[in-house]
């Protein structure tokens, strides 16, 4: 019976870790040959890896000396952007965690519509209503914007996380004098860091590589890294190499931001973070 229970789960994680090279590391892989492949040269079949290997789709994208203040701005935006969807979601997130009343799936589904609704339908439809109230073309708008996108996620980790902790704590501190805020800020804010941690991570990852609404909303005045950077890509035909190289930017600080978050961070930590999303 336990050697039948250990082929079982051999069997699952060979199938989990096949399911990860096809969906992970084969895309990057050939993502990175066709990012550093030599145009000169070119690449066709029967080859499986390219005959020779250049830089020269790197130096056109970073040639653009509007690339950089666009990455900084990104920056910018996504740390603004991760700290109000914060500061933001955590009442809603306590409201729902904690308060029981008729109309709370109703709630919760209106908090998920944006990101149910396809984004591009979400774009076209708050770019109309940013421009109405010159918001259009601005840092600010764009911030907004994003805001639309990234609370949903950070509500539901966090009410997740909040409906794990035990009512017994908030109850022992109104016993001892606390006040219902002073309760909150003093008790349930610090146990939910680990679902501030997750949502913040999942925000800012977001925020940084959104591009229908920021470009909706945003552009031209206001280009983010993602809007640059996409802005490569545009016309009749699509450029490998270029696209490569515009996967590789934004993909980057993803990577980096997982690599921190989990040297940093314990897996039943991250785990409490996400909770039941």
């Amino acid at each position: 019976m336990a050697t039948r229970s250990s082929r079982s789960q051999g069997l699952i994680g060979a199938g989990l870790y096949a399911y990860l090279a096809l969906t992970l590391f084969v895309p990057l892989v050939v993502i990175a040959l066709w990012a550093f492949y030599d145009p000169k040269v070119g690449w066709f079949p029967p080859d499986i890896i390219p005959r020779a290997f250049s830089v020269s789709a790197w130096r056109e994208v970073l040639a653009d000396r509007n690339v950089w203040p666009s990455a900084m701005l990104s920056l910018f935006v996504s740390v603004v952007v991760t700290a109000l969807t914060g500061a933001l979601a955590f009442p809603t997130a306590w409201a729902l965690a904690q308060f029981p009343f008729r109309l709370k799936r109703a709630v919760e589904v209106f908090i998920l519509a944006p990101i149910i609704v396809p984004g591009i339908v979400v774009a076209v439809s708050l770019g109309e209503i940013f421009f109405r109230f010159g918001l259009a073309g601005t840092v600010l708008g764009v911030i907004l914007v994003q805001l639309i996108g990234t609370l949903p996620f950070m509500i539901r980790i966090l009410t997740a996380t909040l409906e794990g902790i035990p009512n017994e704590l908030i109850y022992a501190a109104r016993t001892l004098g606390a006040s219902p805020r002073v309760a909150v800020m003093r008790i349930a804010l610090p146990l939910a860091w680990p679902g501030f941690a997750a949502g913040g991570l999942l925000t800012f990852i977001a925020s940084f590589e959104e591009f229908e609404k920021s470009f909706m909303v945003g552009a031209p005045k206001v280009q983010t890294l993602a809007v640059r950077l996409w802005s490569y890509l545009g016309g009749d035909v699509l450029v490998l190499p270029t696209a490569a190289v515009v996967t590789f930017i934004l993909l980057t600080p993803m990577l980096v931001i997982f690599i921190l978050a989990e040297r940093l961070s314990k897996d039943d930590v991250m785990a409490a973070g996400l909770g039941k999303l």
